[in-house]
């Protein structure tokens, strides 16, 4: 959302098509899963008097809103780009199909995951996690406002210590907000390394699929 109090802010979604644009250019396979925070959040909802149920259902279909809004950019860019959904809803994205999303790499299409699990309770790094682990993805690279990791709210404490490497074990015993706990249990059981990073700085997917040095790395 950007600047914006919510909805979808152009300028990020031309900035996030670019950054993705770059990385196919270098040949490498990505997929996208995108929360809905900036259109209808879930867990708010219960303080609007809606139901978890009924709020989290609200926030998939706001996921895939957003999807639709990057497939449109990166289109607009050359690249080929399919949108698969984890609620069916054939007229707009395609059936969540894992072994179709792996081809769909394969032919250097980038496939954007919506709809997060496709049930409610679960968070969006849940369904990160679980799509990485599906397609047998080397790493996920969770971008956020934020440049790494740290020890507690760097937006709230000016002396928050940012960690250049943390352990799986370490995040849930310091109980760090980097992700919830089902989506870094997934990660840890499968040996899937996370790294989180500013996504609004300008080339940091690039940099990081070059192998430099970007954000917090958990392994």
């Amino acid at each position: 959302m950007g600047e914006q109090s919510f909805g979808i802010d152009s300028v990020v979604v031309e900035h996030l098509a670019d950054e993705i644009l770059s990385v196919v250019l270098n040949k490498v396979q990505i997929g996208v899963v995108i929360g809905g925070g900036n259109i209808y959040r879930g867990l708010s909802a219960v303080q609007q008097g809606v139901d978890r149920f009924t709020g989290d259902q609200m926030g998939m279909l706001a996921t895939v809103i957003n999807s639709l809004a990057l497939q449109n950019a990166l289109e607009h860019r050359g690249i080929f780009t399919r949108v698969q959904s984890a609620i069916k809803m054939e007229e707009i994205a395609e059936p969540l199909i894992i072994r179709r999303a792996v081809r769909h790499m394969e032919k250097e299409r980038v496939v954007i995951f919506a709809a997060g699990t496709g049930e409610p309770y679960f968070t969006t790094d849940t369904a990160a996690a679980l799509r990485a682990v599906e397609i047998k993805a080397d790493i996920i690279l969770k971008g956020t406002r934020v440049d790494g990791v740290y020890d507690s709210d760097p937006e709230k404490n000016s002396k928050a210590k940012r960690f250049n490497h943390i352990t799986y074990d370490e995040v849930i015993r310091q109980g760090l907000q980097v992700m919830d706990l089902t989506a870094i249990t997934l990660c840890r059981e499968n040996n899937l390394p996370i790294i989180v990073f500013d996504m609004n700085v300008k080339g940091n997917l690039k940099k990081i699929i070059l192998g430099k040095k970007v954000g917090t790395l958990i392994n």
